[in-house]
């Protein structure tokens, strides 16, 4: 897997063109195993596009992982903002299922989609992943390619597919070749393979697509994502800038952090049907807890506005309830003693602690972990359900703020000092009791604005303009 530079193909010689329609009309064999339609009088020279595929899973895998590459075989200039792929599939049950772009030549910034059913259904088809470009992915020149667009399928409560009868799926073919079993729009026009129809398949004068809306240019200095993955180990986490945390040390239990309590489920209740989930859970002993924590690989957060959309828990998943659980958001610097030291935090509290009664939810901003030089903001008051949380850092004033509401401002020393990470973290503070108990808390969303104080209803108006045009994860913030 990963992304592969192609060379380019340039287009043959008319005989070379004659000869490949005979091939066709004789058996289909050349362009795989499935019937074929003869398409010489649709295209009566080469298409303008291509696409190539390969895959390196097996058809009973837990995620479809199709790579794609567009070629430009016209001799003009074609932007991928005009371009729309789809690679279709049949859905085992009735599960939803997601996807994500683990890496792309192009970025994955630059790469949307979305999952739709097919009507008319057939055998091997019943839904397809269609794949769009902002334009930010660029222009290909004739002969040039797109490089590789690495895709992730997957159902929503994680259980194996079944690929062999989905119709995109090929599992011999595992080094790129061309694919008419992937379909490619130009402008919405049917310009590359053939589309499932009544069991058969449909040439470029059979049903199109109908013309896709134009991908959102990505706004730069931005990070947004909202957590469409198919496990803590799924690549994409990882080249996104996230990693679950496994480390030791604290807060809360010590060396107890683990990917068991990482998970990406569905939430009928959440913005776009999947979230981030932390679950704690303990026995009420050290060795019986695991904690859990998701954290940004890079330190690349400074002054803007930071907002995500969680759902805090006053009660335990299972167990009885009182434990002083911390259910938080915060920036942080990566290093706990540097000279500069910088966090933000949001914690949750519902049963309170360290000896203050619950619901309790503090917002703190932090000058020195090593001196605990900080100033706090404490309000007691159930946050029970979703909330839109936000932290805005600009021009020597640090504000917090729930569901466009301000809670709490810090001036003076007690402002981002350097670069952090972002973390969401399901802590507990001390174990009062002993007893097999879990917590969850979920996150929607995360969004970053950097040097930007952004408000409420810009952030909504952003995320819900991400969500429509498939993008689940961009992050445009220059890197150091």
């Amino acid at each position: 897997m990963g992304s592969a530079r192609r060379k380019p193909r340039r287009g043959g010689s008319t005989l070379f063109k004659l000869l490949l329609v005979v091939v066709v009309i004789a058996g289909g064999t050349a362009l795989g195993t499935q019937s074929r339609t003869v398409w010489h009088a649709v295209f009566p020279t080469t298409p303008s596009l291509t696409v190539d595929y390969r895959t390196a899973v097996a058809a009973d895998s837990a995620v479809a992982a199709p790579e794609l590459v567009v070629v430009n075989t016209s001799k003009k200039p074609v932007p991928l903002s005009d371009v729309t792929l789809r690679y279709y599939f049949t859905e085992d049950g009735t599960t939803p299922y997601g996807f994500n772009c683990v890496q792309a030549g192009v970025g994955c910034s630059n790469v949307s989609g979305s999952i739709a059913a097919l009507s008319p259904t057939t055998p091997t088809a019943d839904h397809y992943l269609q794949i769009g470009f902002a334009p930010g992915a660029g222009t290909l020149a004739p002969g040039q390619d797109s490089q590789s667009v690495d895709l992730q399928l997957y159902r929503l409560d994680h259980k194996p597919l079944d690929q062999a009868n989905d119709r995109s799926f090929d599992a011999a073919i595992t080094t790129f070749k061309p694919s008419r079993l992937v379909t490619a729009y130009l402008g919405g026009a049917l310009v590359w393979g053939s589309e499932p129809v009544g069991g058969a398949t449909a040439s470029a004068q059979g049903p199109s697509a109908p013309s896709p809306a134009a991908a959102p240019v990505v706004p730069a200095q931005t990070v947004f994502d909202d957590f469409h993955y198919s496990g803590p180990d799924d690549p994409a986490l990882l080249a996104h800038g996230w990693e679950p945390r496994t480390g030791p040390g604290g807060p809360g239990i010590s060396d107890t952090w683990s990917t068991s309590g990482v998970s990406f489920p569905s939430e009928a209740s959440a913005q776009g049907g999947q979230v981030l989930q932390l679950q704690a859970g303990t026995d009420g002993t050290s060795a019986g807890t695991h904690q859990a924590e998701l954290e940004s690989t890079k330190a690349e957060f400074f002054n803007g506005t930071y907002a995500a959309r969680i759902y805090f828990a006053d009660q335990p998943t299972s167990g009885p309830n009182g434990d002083h659980i911390n259910e938080s958001f915060y920036p942080i610097s990566a290093d706990g003693k540097s000279p500069l030291y910088s966090e933000l935090d949001n914690e949750y509290m519902p049963n309170g602690g360290w000896g203050a009664p619950g619901p309790a939810f503090d917002t703190t901003s932090w000058y020195s972990a090593v001196t605990d030089d900080r100033v706090t903001h404490r309000a007691h008051q159930s946050l029970q359900g979703w909330h839109t949380m936000m932290i805005t850092a600009e021009d020597g004033v640090v504000t917090y703020s729930m569901d466009g509401k301000t809670l709490f401002s810090s001036t003076g020393k007690y402002i981002p000092r350097e670069s952090m990470d972002v973390d969401f973290s399901d802590w507990f503070i001390d174990l009062p009791f002993v007893g097999q108990r879990t917590w969850d808390m979920q996150v929607n969303w995360f969004y970053y604005k950097a040097d930007q104080a952004v408000s409420l209803k810009n952030v909504q108006k952003a995320v819900a303009g991400f969500y429509q045009a498939g993008t689940h994860y961009i992050n445009t913030v220059p890197k150091s």
